[in-house]
């Protein structure tokens, strides 16, 4: 401080004095200062004075517990559960009186305070408590580690997927005071199935059965899985809820509010929003709220002495984590019923063969109605094969068979009629009129599609347009549609009922209701609106599009697509009719006829069974350079009988065109191999594959590689 900045009147002299004097008293100083983030000579905790942290880093190797000393001034807010801020990576070589000091600063959560440590060396200190917030309790600790070894991941994975990142002002706000348990509900719609109401009665009593229901088709499934939360709150426990969309779950969050009335359940979906999210989530965390209905991220939520565990359309691809290790809901929430004891419930209109496996093995009970409910409740469905098509030349203008036009006109006397068509767009696949060879683009050879009314062609991955086209096998220069999108459908059945209004309903735009009055909705697979009071009719367009995917589950998938589509349209007491463009003698076609979905599931896992294919096997998927899936596989200690399927080359993922989740980067060519095991070896094989993994990520030996356990698509 010079003198023209001093106090008017006061001698600069004097000043300096006096700053150098202040400067050796703290100086000279005999207690020690904890240094923010080193705390160099601060005193430690007197009790318990070892945190065990789980470092929030993702790598397999690290995928452990470490000890850090919990200076004094930090120990009221260090405790288990509340995010901290560690040193790591420091080395043995950086210390200063006995305490590790340097590394990078990483987050974590505190699991445990402990007395002493197993490590003999010196430990580092926590630099910061992030919040004295608890959010990482010992049932979600153990969930969490539950699925990291089961699906051959790290912990700090699976704690990303769990725990939403943090917002200091929400967590400064209060939760609402938690709402007195409801009276135990009605049966109501759960009447109509014969063990229904007893299974209500078991989660009141606060039982935990196991149950697959096989839902009856129309409106009714959101309010059944409101009552059953609604018995699992009577009995002061809680609920979770699991469904595949933001759609499905405003369903349920209205039906939850009719029972339960507000402030007994929060809805957990992205479309609220981060710091709602949290502001929801802390409340469950807390106990405020006993009962949550979410989309596939849900499946975490602290819910405080869970009760009862329901998901529904478990056969729904939204319910596969696209995150690491990729965790499906149905398994993570059969881990949380098995270890909280709480009640199980998987319902939707179809069934998986992992369903029909639950009931197979006796892990769960059916929940099924009688057959002539079953005949009641469920549309008339009538079928239009190969055969009937190609004598049926009439109905060429508006691409329907005659028999799903005279359908669509009755339907339209008496309401809307949903058509179902497997794919959006205009024209989406192209090909060659006189080969039939499917039209690529000269620039990146992606498929080309038509997307309006001129007829121009561009290409679906680089999106260039192509003109001048002709076929490269061929020489050809004319198109035919391989497959027709929903608004070209949208525009042919517009022509043919000129006087009917006509929307569509898709990825880029998806409507939830419709009016009860007469309309024609077209719509793709998994975007059909609800109409009030039922569909008078709905045509299911080119299941052939749906049945010939080369996957394992293409029949089970298209029969799924086809029941919750059908279970839309009104009864066949009040007239309602499909018609579904299939083969009828193929096994999925046959059971939506008889409207048994139970009945194909088991079929399908008798197939598997046989065949040696999950879900009655388990399986591990091992993908990346071929040199690096060769090295892994042969470190591995696979358990005994293990049977190594391929390595197969992958497609290579061509520049700019969009990828999915575990497709290689672009321009490399890489293997995938298929690990089977015999049942009750799969956590075996998924320890197994993990060491493997961890030790080659320490070594840094090689190319990465990428697990997964349980893969979806198997080919």
């Amino acid at each position: 401080m010079s003198s023209e900045n001093g106090r008017p009147g006061e001698p600069a002299g004097e000043q300096a004095e006096q700053l150098a004097f202040l400067r050796e008293t703290v100086r000279k100083a005999k207690v020690p200062r904890a240094k923010p983030r080193t705390w160099r000579g601060a005193e430690l905790a007197k009790e318990l004075p070892v945190a065990r942290v789980l470092v929030d880093k993702g790598p397999v190797h690290l995928d452990r517990l470490w000890d850090y000393a919990v200076p004094l001034e930090l120990d009221a807010d260090a405790q288990p559960g509340t995010r901290v801020r560690v040193r790591f990576g420091a080395g043995t070589r950086n210390v200063r009186g006995g305490r590790r000091e340097g590394g990078g600063l990483l987050d974590g959560y505190i699991v445990d305070r402990v007395a002493e440590s197993d490590y003999q060396g010196p430990l580092a200190a926590i630099a910061q408590v992030l919040s004295p917030e608890p959010v990482l309790g010992p049932a979600l600790f153990q969930l969490c580690r539950s699925v990291a070894d089961r699906y051959a991941g790290s912990l700090a994975d699976v704690l990303q997927l769990a725990v939403p990142p943090r917002h200091a002002r929400i967590e400064a706000e209060a939760s609402p005071e938690p709402v007195p348990p409801p009276a135990r509900p009605e049966p109501g719609s759960w009447a109509r199935y014969p063990t229904g109401p007893a299974f209500l009665d078991a989660v009141a009593r606060g039982d935990a059965p196991r149950a697959v229901w096989t839902a009856l088709p129309g409106p009714h499934w959101p309010e059944e899985l409101a009552r059953a939360a609604a018995a699992a709150l009577a009995s002061r426990r809680g609920a979770l809820i699991v469904v595949p969309d933001g759609r499905a779950a405003a369903r349920v969050d209205a039906a939850l509010t009719e029972q339960l009335g507000t402030g007994r359940h929060v809805l957990l979906t992205a479309d609220t929003g981060p710091e709602e999210r949290y502001r929801r989530w802390l409340a469950v965390s807390r106990g405020a709220v006993r009962a949550v209905v979410g989309t596939r991220a849900a499946m975490f939520a602290p819910v405080r002495d869970l009760g009862l565990a329901a998901i529904w359309d478990d056969g729904d691809s939204s319910h596969s984590e696209q995150h690491a290790p990729q965790p499906h809901a149905r398994e993570v929430l059969q881990l949380r019923a098995a270890h909280e004891k709480a009640a199980f419930l998987l319902g939707g209109f179809g069934c998986t063969v992992e369903a029909a496996q639950l009931v197979d093995t006796g892990w769960a009970l059916p929940l099924t109605a009688p057959r002539e409910r079953v005949r009641a409740a469920a549309p008339l469905i009538r079928t239009v094969g190969d055969a009937d098509q190609a004598r049926d030349e009439a109905a060429r203008a508006a691409r329907l068979p005659t028999l799903a036009w005279q359908a669509a006109r009755e339907g339209l006397k008496h309401g809307p009629v949903l058509v179902q068509v497997p794919r959006r767009g205009y024209v989406p696949r192209l090909a060659c009129e006189r080969c039939r060879e499917p039209a690529r683009c000269a620039h990146c050879a992606g498929p080309l599609e038509a997307r309006g009314d001129d007829g121009a062609l561009h290409c679906t991955w680089c999106g260039l347009e192509a003109r001048d086209w002709h076929c490269g096998e061929c020489g050809g220069f004319r198109l035919r549609a391989q497959i027709v999108g929903a608004r070209r459908t949208a525009e042919e059945l517009g022509r043919a009922f000129p006087a009917v209004p006509v929307r569509t309903s898709g990825r880029d735009h998806v409507l939830d209701t419709v009016p009860d009055r007469p309309a024609i909705v077209v719509s793709t697979p998994g975007a059909e609106p609800v109409a009030e009071g039922g569909y008078a009719a709905a045509l299911l367009l080119d299941g052939w599009a749906l049945l010939g995917r080369p996957d394992l589950r293409a029949g089970e998938e298209a029969l799924r697509r086809w029941l919750a589509a059908a279970a839309l349209v009104r009864g066949q007491d009040a007239g309602g009719t499909v018609v579904v463009v299939a083969e009828p003698t193929l096994r999925p076609v046959q059971a939506l006829v008889r409207w048994d979905p139970a009945g194909h599931a088991v079929r399908e896992l008798a197939d598997r069974a046989e065949l040696g294919f999950p879900p009655v096997s388990r399986m591990a998927a091992v993908a990346g350079p071929p040199e690096a899936v060769a090295e892994l596989i042969a470190a591995a200690r696979l358990p005994d009988g293990t049977e190594v399927l391929g390595p197969v080359p992958l497609p290579v993922t061509v520049p700019g065109r969009p990828r999915r989740a575990g497709d290689p980067p672009p321009g490399e060519s890489w293997e995938r191999a298929l690990l089977r095991v015999r049942p009750g070896q799969g956590a075996a094989l998924a320890a197994a594959l993990k060491t493997a993994q961890a030790a080659r990520l320490a070594r840094r030996d090689g190319e990465p590689v990428r697990l997964r356990i349980d893969p979806p698509d198997i080919g």
